[in-house]
């Protein structure tokens, strides 16, 4: 007699910025894995999380929210990594704020490929001060987004991942894992290092973040228990320099000093952290720069 019907397979997720995408994909891995910010656009290229359980294996796909204001080279590789990632996956989860449906999210709805099984996660639900207003709210997405399976969650709270989990496992086809069941994603160390380290300037320098900053990995080097990084920290203009790296050093001091205790506490292991700020003008519409820093040109 054979055992109980397992299911696998991939799921993008997708929406406009600032939606809370990456706080979701950690909600449903059970670990960080995603930077997060309040900043929108804090996530640049996709990253893979795996969450397995008995029944299912489901790998699930971070993109950019999708862009329509800066019409850089680093925007319209951020979009291209959009719709290239919803074309061969068993799932989309459309991510949209609760009680905030516009027009981007139908326009995002109207580019991804018909044929593909689509839910929605209604998000933030914890920030309403209303709760009757989210069921007329559920009505008109519905309407909208022809019947397609919506599950309201609070990825910050953990409000609702179960159920969201089970709406994407349904509709997964039937065949063995895909990956090891202790994986969690497939992201490499160097990258999810240069991710950390972007999460903390976002989180360090808020509003005085320049848009055109990113994070070279110059050396990643692994002895036993111990990895040896080292890192540069890009920017456009030489007068942003010390906005990154504040009075005395202070600021650099702290995004360094956070990444590294978010580097230890994911790689299992010790970390020896060095990060430097350096200056590549007009890198972020550039696309041999942006090859040279790790994006999918």
């Amino acid at each position: 007699m054979s055992g109980p019907l397992h299911r696998a397979g991939y799921v993008t997720i997708v929406g406009r910025p600032n939606v809370g995408k990456s706080t979701l994909l950690n909600c449903l891995v059970g670990q960080k894995i995603s930077i997060t910010s309040r900043k929108p656009q804090t996530t640049r290229q996709r990253i893979t999380g795996i969450l397995t359980r008995k029944d299912a294996q489901l790998v699930f796909v971070d993109t950019p929210g999708f862009q329509d204001r800066r019409n850089t080279a680093l925007n319209r590789l951020m979009n291209r990594s959009v719709i290239s990632s919803v074309q061969h996956v068993d799932v989309i989860l459309l991510v949209i704020e609760a009680l905030k449906l516009d027009k981007r999210d139908v326009e995002l709805r109207e580019l991804l490929p018909q044929p593909v099984p689509l839910v929605v996660a209604i998000n933030k639900i914890d920030r309403l001060r209303d709760r009757n207003l989210l069921l007329p709210f559920i009505q008109s997405v519905h309407e909208r987004f022809n019947g397609a399976a919506l599950v309201p969650v609070s990825a910050l709270k953990n409000s609702g991942r179960d159920e969201l989990v089970n709406a994407l496992a349904a509709l997964m086809p039937a065949g063995p894992r895909l990956f090891d069941e202790d994986e969690i994603t497939h992201s490499s160390e160097r990258f999810l290092a240069a991710e950390l380290i972007r999460e903390k300037l976002f989180r360090v320098l808020g509003d005085e973040l320049p848009y055109a900053a990113a994070v070279d990995i110059a050396q990643f080097e692994t002895h036993g228990n111990l990895r040896r990084i080292y890192a540069e920290i890009i920017v456009d203009k030489e007068s942003q320099k010390p906005i990154v790296i504040g009075k005395k050093g202070e600021k650099l001091k702290t995004i360094a000093s956070r990444a590294r205790a978010d580097m230890e506490q994911l790689f299992g292991s010790k970390v020896f952290l060095e990060v430097w700020v350096k200056v590549r003008s007009g890198w972020a519409d550039d696309e041999r720069a942006l090859k040279r820093l790790g994006y999918d040109v």
